[in-house]
């Protein structure tokens, strides 16, 4: 068992379009999302809201100007956009869809993942503007899983390369995330792992018999307010 811990990096809002997530967050929090930018390698784009204690919210969709490679040698978009099922959910609009955990320094995330291929997916080296940093990402764009189980619940990882945060370049919000809680049918399988990443203390995991879910509770200036 690992013995570090991990930090919760950001949430995710996955959306057919920037604008219909940004209006989907403004409407559920009071405040829309800003900033971001693309991601040329995965040709996906982002906005980002601030939240309190150095974790953010990320909107992302696929960029509609981002050119195709011309030797056809494009990768699957990441966070499952390219997947028809996630395509078909946003039909009936954007949602909670994952989250993303930090590993910090001096730990070496492509190190750490080299020693539990099984366990790691690969990491990618990403960029956004002047931000660096890897990202833990399948080689199908899914999300990550534990042994065939996952579905957004098990946190994708990440390590910034820039000595500065996203959130020390956004707007404050006002807004603190005060919870983020998941439900799904195999929940002792991901208890486990996420127990083995170092991540168990950063999110409420339940079982269902339902569809797995993830609900975020945040307080914000017009008081509690929840997003999934």
């Amino acid at each position: 068992m690992t013995v570090h811990t991990l930090r919760l990096d950001h949430l995710v809002v996955s959306a057919r379009t920037l604008d219909e997530g940004s209006q989907y967050v403004a409407d559920a929090l009071g405040v829309a999302p800003s900033g971001g930018g693309s991601h040329p390698l995965m040709r996906t784009s982002n906005r980002l809201l601030n939240l309190w204690g150095g974790v953010y919210l990320e909107v992302i969709a696929i960029d509609p100007d981002a050119p195709e490679p011309a030797d056809g040698t494009a990768r699957p978009r990441l966070f499952a956009l390219d997947d028809p099922a996630v395509a078909a959910r946003l039909e009936s609009g954007p949602y909670l869809s994952h989250w993303v955990a930090r590993v910090e320094r001096p730990k070496d995330l492509a190190r750490w993942q080299a020693q539990y291929p099984e366990r790691i997916p690969p990491i990618v080296p990403m960029t956004r503007g002047d931000f660096t940093w890897g990202l833990s990402v399948p080689d199908d764009g899914a999300f990550p899983s534990w042994q065939h189980a996952g579905d957004g619940i098990v946190p994708t990882l990440i390590q910034w390369d820039t000595a500065l945060h996203p959130t020390e370049r956004l707007p404050e919000s006002g807004i603190a995330l005060k919870t983020l809680s998941a439900m799904h049918p195999q929940a002792d399988l991901i208890a486990a792992h996420l127990d083995w990443l170092g991540a168990a203390p950063l999110i409420r995991l339940t079982a269902t018999d339902g569809a797995p879910a993830l609900v975020a509770e945040f307080e914000t200036p017009g008081g509690l307010r929840t997003l999934k």
